[in-house]
């Protein structure tokens, strides 16, 4: 990508989207597209294909989409499918007719198999079944790499896709009941602290284990994709680590400050009990992940604390 190129940033106001902007003005790039919502409805079709007509970006990184954690991934699941399916191949099929020399797509760790081998090698896709709590959210994802894939193939396009694991980050989404893991425990630890509660209720048995990437990491890894990799194959990122949510809990409590018991209703879902990402063929191209998981909920806890109420609050990503 040349600096004065145009670089259409889908969902630059989300979580992952944001960090990516912040990461290409950091590198010098200043032609940057970004449309809130009500200025492109992603969902409306007519409205993509204008978009792409009358602006012709140069290149696209799709990370809008219909997001939650796991009570908003099982309760809207037809929605999360639509709305990702809708998105997704509205903004991939008319980049794809607009000239778009360059695409990358954000899926998610969500769309191996529920009981994959781990760590999970990019291989592993499609062979098993996924994890029910997630599979509309899931299968959306699977569509829109494919179909950067079919395209990548066919007309031989640079659309190409990654597959990050579990993200966190301090324009996170905070909603006490559709926010991601570590959004959630923040918010439900730190209210328990300012109501002086002697103990907070957390799902699961906290015994699964999640491996948890800062959005700045990501957003660098992604920088270096569009710039060094060509290849259709998707790539796995993350950091190579994981941890138990309980360990997490207890590490956000001790960071915040907070003293009382920390309880796991084991009565609510857990989710997949594990999904480590392997990262051979990312490590292979000389990226690594720099910010510990320490630091990051450091940056989130004091984001959150500083923010507050005003912290966002929206299970939307475009």
């Amino acid at each position: 990508m040349k600096k004065n190129d145009k670089i259409f940033v889908a969902g630059h106001r989300g979580l992952v989207g944001s960090a990516v902007v912040q990461k290409l003005k950091n590198e010098g790039y200043d032609n940057l597209i970004l449309k809130t919502r009500n200025e492109l409805d992603l969902i409306n079709q007519a409205a993509v294909a204008a978009f792409f007509q009358n602006e012709r970006p140069d290149y696209v990184i799709l990370a809008a989409a219909h997001v939650g954690g796991i009570l908003a991934n099982l309760t809207y699941q037809a929605n999360f499918l639509y709305d990702n399916l809708m998105i997704q191949s509205n903004v991939i099929w008319n980049a794809h007719q607009y000239g778009v020399k360059k695409l990358l797509f954000l899926g998610s760790s969500c769309i191996y198999p529920r009981d994959c081998p781990q760590p999970i090698r990019e291989e592993y896709l499609l062979g098993g079944k996924l994890e029910s709590t997630n599979e509309g959210y899931a299968i959306a994802k699977i569509a829109g790499m494919k179909l950067c894939e079919k395209i990548y193939e066919q007309y031989s396009k640079q659309f190409i896709s990654c597959m990050p694991t579990n993200v966190y980050g301090t324009n996170d989404n905070f909603h006490p009941e559709h926010s991601h893991v570590i959004p959630g425990l923040i918010q439900k630890i730190h209210a328990a602290m300012i109501e002086n509660k002697p103990e907070v209720k957390l799902w699961g048995n906290g015994m699964v284990k999640r491996e948890f990437l800062y959005a700045d990491d990501l957003a660098d890894a992604i920088y270096f994709i569009m710039q060094y990799y060509e290849d259709k194959l998707f790539l796995n990122v993350g950091t190579g680590e994981e941890i138990t949510i309980k360990e997490v809990a207890h590490l956000i409590a001790e960071l915040l400050g907070y003293k009382g018991a920390l309880i796991f209703d084991k009565t609510h879902p857990d989710g997949t009990p594990r999904k480590l990402l392997d990262l051979t063929r990312l490590h292979a191209l000389g990226w690594k992940h720099k910010i510990s998981l320490k630091e990051g909920l450091g940056k989130v806890i004091d984001y959150y604390i500083t923010y507050g109420a005003n912290a966002r609050f929206s299970i939307t990503e475009w």
